[in-house]
């Protein structure tokens, strides 16, 4: 291919239509279709990033999620938007797995939901964050 030709194929958009697409993550809800019989959901986020607020340094983690519906439940793909939305904001590992709770809560109004953040270790420090919201019903 000569440099000086021009190219067949359009540039690459800046930025990136996953870029754009998690800048504009917001968490999307549709009705709960069993809402009189109690359930529950899991949800595993193997690659959850932020930034350490301190160093700047990226933290990552296994977020795993647990939760039974109320009226809605949550859409999957704006959930995974929604997560990735994290990975350059600088948040402490405590807040950022309660602001993601309370996120849910605002959205979805679940019975009841457990958050797990399990952060990698960095410096010879494992830390596990769980925050839960409501009661937990037998299914």
């Amino acid at each position: 291919m000569n440099p000086s030709e021009p190219l067949s194929q359009p540039l690459t958009q800046t930025p990136a239509y996953g870029q754009r697409a998690i800048a504009e993550a917001e968490l999307i809800c549709f009705d709960n279709p069993r809402p009189a019989r109690p359930y529950e959901i899991a949800i595993t986020f193997p690659e959850f990033t932020c930034l350490c607020p301190f160093s700047g340094y990226p933290d990552f983690a296994t977020l795993r999620l647990i939760y039974q519906p109320g009226p809605r439940v949550m859409e999957l793909k704006a959930l995974k938007l929604y997560v990735n939305s994290w990975r350059d904001r600088s948040i402490s590992h405590e807040e950022v797995t309660n602001r993601i709770v309370d996120d849910w809560v605002a959205a979805c109004a679940p019975t009841w939901l457990q958050l797990e953040a399990d952060f990698n270790p960095r410096g010879n420090v494992h830390t596990v964050i769980k925050v839960s919201h409501g009661q937990r019903q037998p299914c």
